[in-house]
């Protein structure tokens, strides 16, 4: 899968940065500290599908028969039978709880039959190696998985063969996910969220789809509940390996009105495809190697295309809100012109209250820099419980250390300094390293002119 990184406030990056080589799937370590425990998400509450079973239909034919580069798969491919699933390399001590309570999604709320293993093989191999070894392998992936491999070195030798090739794939017997050990906890869970998610179904990505991590966005970055729907569907046993397009999409209708009732009863809505041209020129915006120049060009490019298109989704609010990343350290205030144009769109936009959680963190910390707390701290309440329903934990300190701003600013001293201490927990399993939790805590603390006006830092 591919993950373009877009996150946070003030160039906060995760995730992976650019279109990889081919049609390999993919996405684009914590020291002794001093700092309060890493915290982590005890339980997950997805959100059910909001989509009529014959959007999910056409969602699931388009994940499941396209590749993401526009190549067209001629068969329908799963495992067949119970999963297993192996960890070798250096994992580091996150992966394996992250990695348990997958599992335990997986069989609940998706019905697989799938378990961890030790030995010598399972049908899926998860390999921890760095994120050298990765570069090494495909320059611009983050983490990534590849069919009939079990280690980075057979993926090496045999790259260029056809066991290789998703394409010639007629059943999912073995597969291997490479995420990397050296990355920060948050960005370790995400990589294995979506690689295994694809070893197990779609390979594809739509930029259409508002509620799920198949989408470069990176806006989802834990499975939700849709994901989980695309992936009880595909295991569904009136499907199986070998099947075409066509046949698969005649057993969509039964299969969903069994499992998905509540989608029998929402009206089908128009499906707007995404053209190549505003694909490009996001990833010219949020990929590697492209000048700023170029990046802007791409914005205006892409937020001129959905207009052009009469989109009224979370496709244009991207647009509005690329035009403000690209917009924001030159004119400050007409990049809150842009995010206020995005969020509008998506307050139009059911079940995207976590897009707007993501612009809030520029919003209110436009807010927190004009001295103005009582406005940062409206604009960020009701975020914090979106931030930790999607188990985000980097957006959720983000929005955190921006509300203990606030508070300070609005004579709420206490209450700040409790705010600011529960953050770093989070902020550990978000941003990893001390170094960079602190570096977090200082970049948001100066953006208070009471601290600047001071000489203070609360890093």
């Amino acid at each position: 899968m591919i993950r373009i990184a877009i996150f946070l406030v003030v160039a906060v990056v995760a995730g992976c940065s650019a279109r990889p080589l081919g049609d390999t799937p993919t996405r684009a370590a914590i020291a002794e500290s001093s700092l309060p425990p890493m915290k982590g998400f005890a339980s997950t509450r997805p959100s059910a599908p909001r989509q009529s079973n014959a959007n999910i239909a056409a969602d699931f034919l388009s994940l499941h028969f396209e590749l993401e580069s526009g190549r067209s798969l001629p068969v329908f491919t799963r495992f067949e039978g119970p999963i297993t699933v192996r960890v070798t390399g250096k994992p580091p001590a996150s992966l394996e709880p992250d990695l348990r309570r997958l599992l335990d999604r997986l069989r609940q709320e998706a019905g697989l039959q799938i378990r961890q293993v030790q030995g010598n093989s399972a049908s899926i191999t998860i390999q921890a190696v760095s994120r050298a070894e990765i570069r090494r392998a495909l320059p611009q992936a983050a983490c990534f998985v590849v069919p009939n491999v079990s280690s980075i070195e057979e993926f090496r030798r045999k790259r260029r063969s056809a066991d290789t090739n998703w394409s010639t794939l007629r059943e999912r017997e073995k597969m291997a996910i490479f995420l990397p050990y050296d990355s920060t906890p948050q960005e370790i869970r995400d990589c294995l969220h979506e690689e295994l998610a694809q070893a197990l179904g779609p390979l594809n990505d739509l930029y259409r789809l508002s509620n799920s991590v198949f989408n470069d966005d990176n806006v989802h970055t834990v499975l939700t509940g849709f994901d989980m729907l695309i992936l009880r569907t595909a295991y569904a046993p009136e499907i199986y390996s070998g099947m075409t397009k066509a046949e698969v999409a005649t057993e969509l209708p039964d299969i969903l009105s069994r499992i998905n009732p509540d989608g029998n009863r929402l009206s089908a809505q128009a499906i707007a495809p995404t053209p190549r041209t505003w694909i490009d020129s996001v990833q010219i915006v949020l990929g590697p190697g492209a000048g700023t120049s170029e990046r802007r060009n791409a914005a205006q490019s892409a937020a001129a295309t959905a207009q052009q298109l009469g989109w009224q989704d979370h496709r244009r609010a991207f647009g509005y809100y690329m035009l403000g990343r690209m917009t924001q350290l030159d004119d400050a205030e007409l990049a809150q012109q842009y995010y206020a144009s995005a969020l509008s769109y998506l307050r139009r936009s059911p079940g995207t209250e976590l897009h707007q959680a993501y612009i809030v963190t520029q919003t209110a910390a436009y807010a927190v820099s004009r001295d103005e707390g009582s406005e940062a701290l409206r604009q960020i309440e009701p975020y914090l419980d979106v931030a930790a329903r999607s188990e985000n934990a980097a957006l959720l300190a983000t929005l955190m250390l921006l509300k203990a701003e606030a508070l300070d600013q609005t004579g709420q001293s206490d209450a700040a300094r409790t705010v600011r201490l529960d953050s770093v927990g989070w902020a550990r399993y978000g941003f990893g390293t001390d170094w960079a939790v602190r570096a977090k805590m200082q970049e948001i603390a100066s953006l208070n002119p009471q601290n600047r006006r001071n000489g203070q830092s609360n890093g």
